[in-house]
């Protein structure tokens, strides 16, 4: 098993770019989200569902953020320590842990958030002639739920709860069953990059995962797009233009967020698995650059969300701006 150690070698991207690039997303990250977090915490009085859902994909994120400087030290010595090492462990478990939590908690706000504001623009048509008795059930009674602070709030928790019993169990067995059974010599390896068999079906899974969520996403945006050419012959259109456009905003920016950012990894991660098996060491080191860019990409939303509440919200970019404005005013 000596040969996998020796065949899996970390190109200047690995071993230079990605720490440096981990240790700047942390320091922006943790700054934008422990400022958005103050926020959402202190500054907002009447707290609406969004406010709760952002207020917990804030959480995720400083989860990632905090675990980056541990996936960054990964990178740059990962290569250098021994593989059953104390340090080698706790870097790839908490990197590991604290990536995977965060992406399927936020994976599933941002489905919530997208079915929120969809439920948003249905509250203002509910009621017209224009609409079935089936859409007056299903959206009178169901989605607006999601728009509900209380309801909103028992969701997240309960989406923390699900997330880390399933994912706590299967990084404990990879760390202290799987990757024992290994006889790599270094942290960085191939079994570390590709995983044993366990956790490669539950990465298949999390990646089917991906593509629930954004399927949930993309239906929001287009069923509000159809939903939004039937009442165009509606006389009162000009008075909602301000909503319509505003949920349409939303949910095109959480679209493309899930387009950019955790597509590409899902989409590559089945193909990752399938071509690793191969023993073609040059192969398989693009193979794993090419997974780690990915996955850093992936993180990345998580320093980048704090931007994106201000295009999600109108209370915390009021908010911001009135804090801003407040600070670079004149003490008398």
């Amino acid at each position: 098993m000596h040969n996998n150690s020796i065949c899996i070698q970390p190109s200047m991207i690995s071993s230079r770019a990605l720490p440096i690039i981990y240790i700047f997303l942390c320091i922006v990250g943790l700054l934008g989200n422990s400022l958005s977090q103050w926020i959402f915490l202190a500054k907002i009085g009447k707290k609406t569902s969004t406010h709760i859902y952002l207020a917990h994909l804030v959480t995720a994120n400083l989860l990632v953020c905090s675990a980056m400087p541990f996936t960054g030290l990964y990178f740059l010595k990962g290569f250098q320590w021994e593989y059953k090492s104390v340090q080698c462990r706790v870097v790839s478990f908490l990197g590991t842990l604290s990536m995977h939590v965060s992406m399927f908690v936020s994976l599933l706000i941002l489905s919530w958030i997208a079915i929120s504001r969809y439920a948003t623009l249905m509250k203002k048509d509910s009621m017209q002639e224009i609409t079935s008795c089936y859409e007056k059930l299903f959206y009178g009674h169901l989605l607006k739920k999601f728009r509900q602070p209380n309801f909103a709030r028992k969701l997240c928790i309960y989406i923390w709860c699900l997330v880390l019993v399933i994912i706590i169990p299967i990084i404990i067995y990879y760390s202290v069953v799987e990757a024992t059974e290994g006889e790599e010599s270094l942290c960085y390896n191939r079994q570390m990059e590709q995983g044993a068999k366990t956790s490669q079906i539950a990465g298949l899974i999390g990646t089917t995962f991906i593509g629930f969520s954004f399927l949930v996403v993309l239906t929001s945006y287009y069923s509000f797009v159809s939903h939004l050419r039937k009442i165009r012959t509606c006389m009162s259109i000009m008075e909602k233009d301000l909503t319509y456009s505003s949920v349409k905003r939303h949910l095109l920016v959480i679209q493309i967020l899930l387009i950019v950012c955790f597509l590409p990894y899902g989409i590559f991660k089945p193909i990752f698995y399938v071509l690793h098996q191969r023993e073609d060491c040059q192969q398989l080191n693009y193979l794993i650059e090419t997974k780690n860019v990915l996955t850093c990409l992936a993180s990345a939303r998580s320093s980048t969300d704090p931007i994106i509440f201000l295009l999600l919200d109108k209370t915390f970019k009021k908010t911001l701006y009135n804090l801003f404005t407040k600070s670079n005013s004149p003490h008398m």
